[in-house]
């Protein structure tokens, strides 16, 4: 009874390795697929593949110079000469994907930004056509499972089929799909599948709710509320450079779907981007700028800018940098879009240590244990390959593996240098220490020791957000998610700085709303970085920290006194023995707030003060905000959107549109642009539901 079943899966095999190693026979069939009919009940697609792109077009030049430029593999016959149809077009553009990638991989300066952002403007134009491609691909791959009682050699010749196929992407510039590195780097839980009864040119996200894949975990945020003057009139709370949430709400849209709003942290959205803030003057680590104007959403209220700017250190004057991976090898990382994703990323990171600097590696699966001692950032090849050695299996004792990794970390402590632990893991720990409770403890427990914990996010499906923020956030250390080759290359090079070398620590900051000028005011994020108002002077409490070169931004909604607004204003009882703010209502003059901050020093246990007041200046309709606030306003007024808040107003896509483009300035990196895409591409996801 074998023999049959091993005859059919070879059937299978067999179309799927033609498919796809001879490509003119699956654009073929592609373009069969794509005359099925549109039932009369569904909305024909915007573009088909079988629409033609002639070679005078901009899109078609432009790929053809990075085909020449990157010598990408072209599988389509006289392409450059003759017309193709879009499917055509996605097949060359994922050639040339792939070949970035691994271009990438070797020199991330290879790739020059103008053709990156080339590459990411044709990726956002062709998604669709991406996806589908990918989609097929599944579909017939899904056709033909491996079998128990397949040989081992079956299996061995299956599993290299899968392994050197080439997968069209649809994330941007995922990683190359070769045989050293497994090729679904995108979402798997959320690839988009082929809806029964649909033509090949129209794809839907794969259903979550009840899926096996249904199991990332995200903390409920609920928006902070307007707060009354009179009875609050101190706002509290810890600074965040986290980039995470932007970058995994990157990754839904870009599958297809709208992130879950609990995913939507705002302020990580703003922070994600840099802002033109000055530099500091004075020997303090930071800067700080403030601005003021109407806000977009309602331009009844205002809106007030606070705007930390780390001061930028030269390589030579970085300390030395004790490095410790600590990486997840359970099972559970056993992706493609995970460990071999890890990989890719560390070694970006290595290529850029220095002889001073030290690299030890820590893995941890159902037991911890230590790959690589200290080892000088000379030696890279050794480095190289024992990542290059790492395999996924086993279960996930990250209590341990943490535990191991301070250790090692302390064993190699530099008194004046840079010492981290750079965890690398979707976070979904379940042997040992496990519960968030017990990991925070165990951070906070390590952090005081001058070790400081930089945490890595990679992967789908059973992703745990809540966790990684968590041990971020106690670790005094910054969190990241890793979708991409490309978001790799930001968070460990162009930021490299930032990332690993923190200028100021436990900061916080406070600010008194005068209650003369200002009714009611909202923070805008930091929901989950509130402290209470006795702890600023708390040297003990933690808070967050500034990398070298960093910026953070802050936004208050406020509600000028004597405004008349559509916002429901939460009711207090007027006080029997007091009347607030009355001895306090011109002690401020033309005072609008006051903004007061602590830090301390990497070293230091005792913090500094930095106090700056914000005047009411009179908004002039002629007046416009500077790139900075309009940017940053875009960002937030997307986030409220995504997050469907009660306090958006009058937001909406077509508001962030405008205030984005009219705010995207030099945009050298290309991530102002890519957000734009992104809001575009959002916009289509409700105008197809």
């Amino acid at each position: 009874m074998s023999y049959p079943i091993q005859f059919k899966m070879w059937q299978r095999v067999s179309i799927v390795t033609l498919l796809l190693l001879i490509p003119s026979v699956g654009i073929a069939i592609l373009r069969q697929s794509a005359t099925v009919a549109v039932p009369a009940n569904q909305t024909s697609p915007i573009s088909t593949p079988t629409t033609s792109i002639l070679p005078n077009h901009p899109d078609y030049q432009a790929l053809q110079a990075l085909v020449q430029q990157y010598s990408c593999v072209v599988p389509i016959q006289n392409f450059g000469t003759l017309p193709v149809t879009r499917t055509e077009f996605a097949t060359v553009l994922n050639a040339c994907l792939n070949r970035s990638n691994e271009l990438i991989a070797t020199d991330p300066k290879i790739v020059t930004q103008a053709d990156m952002k080339t590459l990411y403007r044709l990726q956002s134009e062709f998604a669709p056509e991406l996806a589908t491609l990918r989609s097929l691909r599944d579909e017939l791959a899904d056709r033909s499972p491996i079998t128990p009682t397949q040989t081992t050699r079956e299996r061995t010749q299956a599993e290299s089929i899968r392994k050197t196929q080439r997968l069209p992407t649809a994330p941007p510039l995922s990683i190359p799909s070769d045989s050293s590195i497994l090729p679904e780097v995108a979402n798997r839980a959320n690839i988009p599948k082929l809806q029964a009864g649909s033509s090949i040119g129209r794809v839907a996200p794969e259903p979550q709710t009840g899926s096996r894949f249904n199991t990332e975990n995200y903390n409920r945020i609920e928006d902070n509320p307007f707060h009354r003057v009179s009875n609050d009139p101190l706002s509290t709370f810890s600074i965040d450079v986290d980039t995470a949430s932007y970058s995994n709400m990157r990754r839904f849209i870009t599958q297809g779907e709208l992130p879950p709003k609990d995913a939507v942290r705002i302020e990580e959205l703003i922070n994600y981007f840099t802002y033109n803030y000055p530099q500091p003057k004075s020997e303090r680590p930071f800067s700080v700028t403030t601005e003021v104007a109407a806000a977009p959403w309602n331009p009844q209220h205002k809106l007030v800018e606070v705007g930390l700017q780390g001061k930028r250190l030269e390589s030579e004057t970085l300390p030395p940098s004790n490095l410790v991976f600590l990486i997840d090898v359970s099972g559970s990382m056993d992706d493609p879009n995970k460990l071999p994703l890890v990989q890719q990323s560390l070694k970006l990171l290595v290529n850029k240590l220095r002889p001073e600097d030290r690299v030890s590696l820590v893995v941890y699966a159902g037991n911890a244990g230590l790959v690589l001692p200290a080892t000088p950032g000379s030696q890279k090849s050794k480095i190289l390959a024992a990542i290059d050695r790492l395999e996924a299996g086993g279960s996930t004792a990250g209590g341990q593996g943490i535990e191991l990794a301070y250790k090692i970390a302390k064993q190699s402590f530099l008194k004046s240098g840079n010492n981290r632990v750079i965890l690398a893991t979707d976070g979904d720990f379940n042997v040992g220490v496990s519960s968030d409770a017990d990991l925070t403890r165990l951070i906070e427990q390590k952090r005081d020791q001058g070790i400081f914990l930089t945490v890595l996010g990679f992967g789908t499906g059973n992703y745990k957000d809540g966790k990684m923020e968590q041990l971020a956030d106690k670790g005094n250390g910054n969190y990241a998610y890793i979708d991409t080759l490309l978001e790799a290359k930001k968070v460990l090079v162009n930021d490299l700085r930032g990332t690993l070398f923190t200028i100021a620590k436990d900061v916080k900051i406070q600010v008194e709303f005068n209650p003369a000028k200002v009714q009611a005011y909202r923070l805008i994020g930091y929901e989950n970085r509130l402290l209470q108002n006795q702890d600023f002077n708390d040297d003990k409490k933690d808070a967050g920290d500034i990398g070298a070169g960093h910026s953070v931004t802050a936004l208050y909604e406020i509600i000028p006194t004597g405004t008349k607004s559509d916002v429901k204003l939460p009711e207090v009882d007027p006080l029997r023995y007091q009347r607030s703010g009355e001895t306090a209502l011109d002690a401020g003059g033309n005072e609008l707030m006051q903004v007061k901050l602590r830090y301390k020093l990497p070293q230091d246990s005792t913090s500094q003060l930095l106090t700056q007041t914000i005047q009411d200046d009179d908004l002039r309709t002629d007046q416009i905000p500077s790139t900075n606030l309009r940017f940053a306003a875009a960002v937030a007024t997307f986030g409220m959107v995504l997050r469907d808040s009660e306090y958006k107003g009058n937001a909406n896509y077509d508001l962030v549109m405008k205030l984005a483009t009219q705010a995207k300035g030099e945009d050298q990196e290309g991530y102002r642009g890519e957000f734009i895409r992104l809001v575009e591409q959002s916009r289509g996801l409700i105008t197809r539901k």
